[in-house]
C-alpha cells in the first residue's frame, strides 16, 4: 500500500507558480514605481515638455530653458542679459510640487491596477510660476545699458575765437518702456530668446546759458577792450540770465552793477512814464513826440514830451520815483536836456555810491544793466500777456496795447550799429542806444545799448554798457558790441547738425 499523496507534482508547479506570480508581481509593482517616479507622456510644466522625465530631470531641463541668458542686440551692440540679475525667480520647486500632486490623487492599487492593464496615466499640465519685477529690470537697464551703450546727443559748443557753435550733434537714447516689455517677453518665453531693443533719435538740445557767457567774454578778452563792459542778457523763453561784469587787467571781476551815464537809453524810462499819463488813443502830437524821442533820438523833443505830459518842472524826478515803484534803485533822471538845465535832485544809489569802481557817471541820468535789462523785459511781457510788473506796478494805466505802442517805438530806432550791427538784417530789434560826447574833454567814455531781439530761435533781452575812462573809440568798440551780438543771436540760432 502506497501512503504518498497522490501526484505531488502538481504541488510543486502550484507552490513554483505562486512564486513565480509573487515575483512578477514584485517586479511590476517596482517598474510601476519607477514609471509613477517620472512624469507622464504628454506633460507639460511651463510649456516645456516633460514626459518620462523624472523630477531632477524635469528641473534641469526648465532651468535650462527658462534660466539661460537673454541675447540682447542693440544698434551696433549685441550683449547678454542674464534673468537672475535682473530679479526673475523661477519656482522650480513651485511646478514640480504641483506636478506632483497631480500624480498622486488615485489609489496606489488603482494605479497599479490601470499600469497593468497599459492604460496610459493622464498627462499633467503645470503653467509657469515665476517671481519677477518690472521695475528692477528696468533699473538694471538704467544702470547697465542705457549708461554703456547710450550716446548722448551733444549741445552745440562755442567755437573759440569767434562768434559761432559748432553744430550739436545727434544722439540715441534706448526706449526703455519698450526694452522691459521685450525683454519680460523673452524671460517668460522658453524659446524665443533673443531681442532687438529700439532706441530713437535724440535732438542735441540747444547750447548752455554758461557756454554763451564764456564765449562772450572770450569775444571780449580778444577784442583787448581796454576799459569796462558789462552784459545783462535774459533768455525770455526761460527766464535764464546771464550777467557779468568784465574789467580789463583785473585778476577777478568786479562785483555786478556798475552805474554808467545813461544817456539817451533813460528815453526808456521817460516813455513809460509818459505812456502811464497817457489815455488811449494816443494823441497825435504826443506819438509825434515819442517817435521823435525814440526813433531820431531828440533830446528836445524828449524834454518837450516831459513837460507836456508828465509834468513841466518836475518831469525828471517823477521819471525816477516811476523806476522806484518798479523797484529799480539804479536808474534816475536828475534833469532835462537842454543846455544848462538845473539839476533837480542828486541822487544816491547802490551802484553809485560803490567805492571799489568808478565810471564818473553822469550826475542827470543813470542806470545799470541790469535795471534796464529787467525794463524790458516787463515791457515784453506785458506787451504779450498784459501782465507783469508794470500792469501791477501801474494798474489801468500801462497795458498792453500800450506796451505793443512801446515796442514798435522801440523797434523804429533803426540803427545799423552796436548789437543790431551784429543781427541778420530781418532781426526784428526793438532798442535803445546811448552815447554822448562829454565834458570836459568832448570825447565818448561810455556808450550803451539795450533791446529785446525777436529771433526764429527764441526771444531775449541783451543790454552792452562799455565804459573806458581814456576814451571810448567808436569803430573798435562798435565792432566789439556787435560782435556780442552776433553771438548770442548764434545762440539761440545754432547751425543745424
Amino acid at each position: 500500500m502506497n501512503d504518498k499523496p497522490p501526484f505531488p507534482i502538481l504541488r510543486w508547479i502550484s507552490l513554483l507558480l505562486i512564486l513565480v506570480s509573487v515575483v512578477l508581481t514584485n517586479l511590476e509593482i517596482k517598474a510601476y514605481r519607477r514609471a509613477q517616479a517620472t512624469y507622464p507622456q504628454e506633460s507639460v510644466i511651463a510649456g516645456i515638455p516633460v514626459g518620462g522625465l523624472d523630477h531632477q530631470q524635469a528641473s534641469e531641463r526648465l532651468a535650462q530653458a527658462y534660466l539661460r541668458p537673454v541675447e540682447v542686440h542693440y544698434a551696433q551692440a549685441v550683449f547678454l542679459i542674464d534673468p537672475v540679475a535682473t530679479g526673475f525667480q523661477l519656482d522650480l520647486d513651485g511646478m514640480l510640487a504641483a506636478a506632483d500632486a497631480k500624480q498622486t490623487r488615485q489609489t496606489f492599487w488603482k494605479g497599479f491596477g490601470d499600469y497593468l492593464w497599459d492604460k496610459p496615466r493622464p498627462a499633467v499640465s503645470i503653467p509657469l510660476q515665476v517671481s519677477f519685477s518690472e521695475d528692477q529690470l528696468r533699473t538694471f537697464l538704467i544702470n547697465e545699458i542705457e549708461t554703456r551703450y547710450d550716446h548722448p546727443p551733444t549741445p552745440p559748443f562755442p567755437v573759440a575765437g569767434t562768434t559761432t557753435f559748432r553744430p550739436g550733434v545727434p544722439g540715441t537714447t534706448l526706449d526703455i518702456d519698450k526694452a522691459v516689455t521685450a525683454i519680460s517677453g523673452a524671460f517668460y518665453s522658453p524659446t524665443r530668446r533673443v531681442v532687438n531693443l529700439t532706441y530713437s533719435q535724440a535732438d542735441p538740445p540747444g547750447p548752455s546759458m554758461v557756454n554763451l557767457q564764456v564765449l562772450l567774454q572770450q569775444i571780449i578778452q580778444l577784442a583787448q577792450f581796454d576799459g569796462i563792459v558789462e552784459v545783462y542778457l535774459t533768455n525770455l523763453q526761460t527766464s535764464e540770465n546771464i550777467h557779468f561784469v568784465y574789467e580789463y587787467g583785473a585778476d577777478t571781476p568786479p562785483p555786478l552793477n556798475v552805474a554808467f551815464s545813461g544817456w539817451s537809453t533813460i528815453k526808456i524810462p521817460i516813455m513809460i512814464s509818459a505812456f502811464r499819463r497817457l489815455s488811449e488813443p494816443i494823441p497825435a502830437a504826443a506819438m509825434n513826440l515819442l517817435q521823435n524821442m525814440i526813433e531820431l533820438s531828440d533830446n528836445a523833443a524828449a524834454d518837450r514830451l516831459a513837460q507836456s505830459v508828465i509834468d513841466q518842472y518836475l518831469a525828471p524826478v517823477l521819471v525816477t520815483q516811476d523806476m522806484q515803484t518798479l523797484g529799480l534803485k539804479d536808474t534816475f533822471w536828475g534833469g532835462y536836456f537842454y543846455p544848462g538845465a538845473p539839476l533837480l535832485q542828486k541822487f544816491d544809489t547802490p551802484a553809485n555810491t560803490r567805492t571799489d569802481i568808478n565810471t564818473g557817471p553822469d550826475p542827470y541820468d543813470q542806470t545799470t544793466p541790469a535795471d534796464l535789462g529787467m525794463l524790458l523785459e516787463d515791457i515784453y511781457e506785458c506787451s504779450q500777456t498784459g501782465g507783469g510788473a508794470l500792469a501791477a506796478a501801474f494798474p489801468g494805466e500801462i497795458t498792453q496795447s500800450k506796451c505793443q505802442q512801446m515796442i514798435e517805438l522801440l523797434v523804429g530806432n533803426d540803427i545799423p550799429q552796436l548789437i543790431q550791427a551784429g543781427l541778420p538784417f530781418s532781426t526784428r530789434w526793438a532798442h535803445k542806444h546811448g552815447w554822448a560826447d562829454e565834458y570836459p574833454d568832448g570825447l565818448i567814455h561810455t556808450m550803451g545799448d539795450a533791446g529785446i531781439a525777436y529771433t526764429p530761435g527764441g526771444n531775449f533781452v541783451m543790454v552792452v554798457f562799455v565804459h573806458d575812462p581814456v576814451q571810448v573809440v567808436f569803430d573798435p568798440v562798435n565792432a566789439l558790441v556787435a560782435h556780442l551780438g552776433t553771438a548770442a543771436y548764434n545762440f539761440f540760432n545754432p547751425p543745424e547738425p
